[in-house]
């Protein structure tokens, strides 16, 4: 269960109304909601509650089934009709099907069956404020999207009309401004725009519309500049709620395009580069004819680049693989005329190896730290190990690997105290990235840690000062090397075995 600290930070700036028409309980569950809730209002049946919901709305509303003049079935079928968003927590001493079925379906988002279980009370007030800080949290955001997109449609608009002159120059600034937030991105960007020109000469197109989605190429994830940084930036796999922020992209684009009179005619091919032959891309479900020539090349182009480019979790397919995989996906994906014109198109595209998502430059690294630093120790943490050994199965760039295990440090918390035990820690993993200038520092199972490196350490200046660190402290540590030229670890699963050594 999450901490009642928590669930009180998530939910302190949240108002809820209370149903409920025992005064016994009603009083005792009063006292315990006032712990985490600003405002909390009492009804003792259904038709105050219902009255108390009209005078003012609330984020969250907690009620029994089960009460007079108006039970709370009929209650929320009211206030549901109102607002058909409106959170509700139902509380009943009945466990019979068609109570719950009847309150499910009119969409509650959960119940907590009486006596209380103040644990699954807990769990279920949990899950209900933080699907409603993060919704609020989005709201929040796309009230500020208009504001940013005006703000960036002003900018741009000032940039090409001091360069109205030198078109050229104008898209190179442009792609300029996303490189500097995401040099992924824009690599990207240049790479989609030659595929979808070689396409579309194959495809017999005339020059014009050629150098036309050439520049839509350019400019197709140009939207991404209102996308925030924590989801733009963000190496790891991307949630629910973030999914939806990166996909909010190509409206951003089409609207900062469509602004801009030079570049009108591209936001129509830019706002349909993510729709489906199928119907089941976005942002608007269209499929087969109804997705615009010129965009259906653009989505072709678009994953073709992202199948042969080497991503954190996914290494890079081939070119011939990634033909494979396009003529697998015609007719779902793909429009297939499209596909069967990039089959000739792309057949011959050298793909350069070294395109990746890693950090390139100091800022970039910086960004990268925020995701994949340990903030205890400030070495890497267990989810960056991950990816290097999966990295390091195709560069081989690391020769050797350590494993510090360190033994009776649970006892070492207990007896003295867990601040205690996290300068131990912090002290031997500094100790750890002094020593290995060549290698990349882990923490990893809480209090164990691996070193990468690429060439094989001379640990005996080490062993030492490690021994300094954990003198008098019942700590003791293991150490075991691997030689990496011999001995193949892809994952930490692997590494999990070698303790059993």
């Amino acid at each position: 269960m999450r901490s009642l600290k928590k669930l009180k930070e998530l939910s302190e700036n949240f108002s809820a109304l209370y149903v409920e028409d025992d005064i016994e309980i009603q009083t005792t569950m009063m006292r315990y909601l006032k712990k985490f809730f600003h405002t909390i209002v009492v009804a003792n049946d259904g038709v105050d509650g219902l009255n108390s919901y009209e005078k003012g709305k609330f984020d969250i509303i907690i009620t029994d089934l089960s009460m007079p003049k108006m039970n709370g079935i009929e209650m929320i079928k009211k206030i549901k009709d109102m607002d058909e968003n409106q959170s509700v927590l139902i509380t009943t001493a009945h466990s019979e099907s068609k109570y719950l079925h009847s309150a499910f379906k009119m969409g509650v988002d959960g119940y907590i069956l009486k006596p209380f279980d103040l644990e699954q009370l807990n769990q279920e007030l949990y899950k209900i404020v933080y699907k409603l800080k993060k919704f609020k949290e989005n709201e929040i955001y796309k009230e500020h999207l208009k504001e940013m997109v005006e703000q960036k449609t002003s900018e741009l608009n000032a940039t090409i009309k001091f360069q109205h002159h030198n078109y050229e120059k104008t898209l190179l600034s442009m792609v300029e401004m996303i490189e500097e937030r995401d040099t992924y991105t824009a690599g990207h960007s240049k790479r989609v725009a030659e595929y979808c020109q070689k396409i579309a000469k194959q495809m017999g197109y005339d020059d014009a519309d050629c150098t036309k989605i050439y520049q839509a190429g350019i400019l197709h994830d140009i939207g991404k500049v209102a996308t925030p940084d924590s989801v733009l930036l963000n190496p790891k796999q991307l949630n629910g709620i973030e999914y939806k922020l990166i996909q909010e992209h190509v409206e951003v684009s089409y609207k900062l395009l469509s602004h801009i009179p030079m570049f009108t005619y591209l936001a129509d091919i830019v706002k349909s580069h993510h729709e489906r032959y199928d119907g089941h891309g976005y942002p608007h479900g269209l499929s087969k004819n109804a997705i615009p020539a010129l965009s259906r090349i653009m989505i072709v182009a678009d994953a073709f680049d992202a199948m042969t480019t080497n991503r954190i979790y996914k290494a890079r397919k081939s070119v011939t693989e990634a033909l494979i995989e396009l003529t697998q996906l015609s007719c779902k994906q793909f429009h297939p005329e499209v596909v069967e014109s990039a089959l000739i198109a792309l057949k011959d595209i050298n793909i350069d190896a070294n395109i990746n998502q890693l950090p390139k430059t100091k800022l970039e690294k910086e960004r990268f730290s925020y995701f994949y630093k340990d903030t205890l120790s400030d070495v890497y943490n267990q989810n960056y190990l991950d990816i290097s050994l999966m990295k390091n199965k195709i560069n081989k760039e690391f020769k050797h690997l350590y494993i510090f295990n360190l033994e009776n440090f649970s006892q070492y918390n207990k007896k003295y105290s867990w601040k205690d035990g996290d300068i131990l820690l912090r002290d031997f993993a500094n100790c750890l990235d002094r020593h290995f200038l060549h290698s990349d520092v882990f923490r990893i199972f809480g209090d164990d840690f691996v070193v990468m490196s690429t060439k094989e350490e001379d640990i005996a200046e080490l062993l030492p000062l490690l021994d300094e660190i954990i003198k008098d402290s019942e700590v003791e540590y293991t150490l075991k090397g691997v030689d990496l030229t011999k001995t193949s670890i892809n994952n930490i699963s692997q590494i999990e075995n070698i303790y059993n050594i």
